[in-house]
């Protein structure tokens, strides 16, 4: 008779289940992503609706800048995807903590020393991760970030992107209009404005961003240099070339190659962000992050003492509990976790649209029309996307979706 896998072992059902459950998430990634490569490839020309608003150099830009993002990511997952199938057949898992257990026995720690044990089996783990994915990261920065030309770093500023307040230089925003409008603006809707910093992001990437956080009555916005029109690097050194005689030709071309946000884009920008915080968003995915979290444990409090998740993972005489944590958390959970990460997603969409619709309410709709675009353009964001691709994948609306939502609003 033909054993089907409902015959096997309950932990050998459990482990293909696994397995084919990872594969099949790959597998959908991977279409989804061949649908926006598509796009990528086909869309050679800027839409009618945006003919007007973005020049066919910057459109042609993003489009060969996500085409190669699109690329790596198909190979990089095809290899991590690959990696863990074969660490979970071949048994790396329980491998790796066996050496750890061999490392602590070395300095007289025996198997009752568990936390020793998880300590030095996770220090192996992100070493074996850092190693492998190091090629990987390489490329991502020192080819294709430097091609199009984000990469602003030398080697030793990659780890500066895990702790970049360690390495970044935060200068208060100095006195002026922007400052002053910038408290105005927060004190109109109660938002409890301490200090305005502009921090030097252009060190490591030419990417625009600002953001806010602090608890309480203590709140803090950042604004990154480069999302700045006064303060951009790039401007700056384009200030600094020997003036040439400007042909119209050459008029537009440098007013497209001007990088950041003039101060009405700039409070528009931070009217959206504020919208996020008046609005309660923040506090919901706080919420949301902690139910989510609250649930988590509980049902790990009720697996964690079920011996066949270890042995369908190769821990036949041992439970130990950093790696009951992994096979719950990463293995066990993850079909609730992709709809839990797309519901997420579909949230976080509608949560922009709102803050989209506030900054609109304090009167800053074409202030924000004309930001979302130069964000677009100095982020080589491709404005069309694949709908089911943007669906799934989009934290924030298609930029195309944005401006509709913004009702339209008529630009120079």
């Amino acid at each position: 008779m033909v054993e089907t896998m409902f015959d096997l072992p309950v932990e050998k059902q459990i482990f293909y289940a696994v397995l084919g459950f990872s594969w099949t998430v790959y597998l959908w990634e991977a279409y989804l992503s061949y649908r926006q490569r598509r796009i990528y490839r086909t869309t050679t020309h800027v839409p009618q609706e945006l003919g007007k608003i973005m020049d066919s150099e910057t459109f042609e830009k993003s489009r060969l800048y996500q085409l190669d993002k699109s690329n790596f990511s198909f190979w990089s997952g095809l290899y991590s995807e690959t990696e863990g199938t074969l660490i979970l057949l071949l048994g790396g898992i329980p491998f790796l903590w066996a050496v750890a257990g061999s490392v602590t026995a070395r300095f007289g720690f025996g198997p009752e020393y568990e936390i020793t044990q998880s300590l030095v089996f996770l220090t192996l783990a992100t070493l074996f991760s850092a190693i492998t994915g190091l090629p990987w990261s390489l490329y991502n920065t020192f080819v294709i970030e430097e091609k199009h030309g984000f990469n602003q770093q030398v080697l030793v500023t990659i780890y500066a992107d895990y702790i970049a307040p360690l390495f970044d230089k935060f200068t208060p925003l100095p006195d002026g209009e922007l400052k002053t409008d910038i408290e105005a603006m927060a004190k109109s809707i109660s938002f409890p404005l301490t200090k305005i910093y502009v921090v030097e992001g252009s060190k490591r990437s030419s990417h625009s961003n600002a953001y806010f956080y602090g608890f309480f009555k203590n709140k803090r916005i950042v604004l990154f240099d480069t999302l700045l029109e006064d303060y951009s690097p790039l401007n700056k050194a384009g200030e600094s070339q020997p003036e040439q005689p400007e042909s119209d030709e050459t008029s537009s071309e440098s007013k497209n190659k001007k990088q950041g946000c003039n101060n009405p884009e700039i409070l528009a920008v931070l009217g959206h962000e504020l919208g996020h915080w008046k609005l309660g968003h923040t506090v919901k995915n706080i919420v949301i992050s902690q139910m989510n979290s609250f649930l988590c444990f509980s049902l790990f409090a009720v697996l964690i003492g079920r011996k066949e998740l270890f042995v369908a993972f190769g821990f036949d005489d041992s439970q130990p509990t950093l790696i009951g944590l992994m096979i719950i958390f990463q293995f066990i959970f993850s079909p609730y976790n992709e709809v839990l990460s797309f519901c997420l997603t579909v949230l976080s969409r509608r949560f922009e649209f709102q803050a989209d619709a506030f900054a609109r309410g304090m009167g800053k709709a074409s202030e924000l029309y004309s930001a979302l675009i130069k964000l677009n353009k100095d982020n080589l964001g491709f404005p069309v996307a694949d709908w089911l691709f943007s669906m799934w994948h989009y934290s924030h609306p298609p930029l195309l979706e944005r401006l509709r939502a913004l009702g339209n609003t008529k630009q120079d």
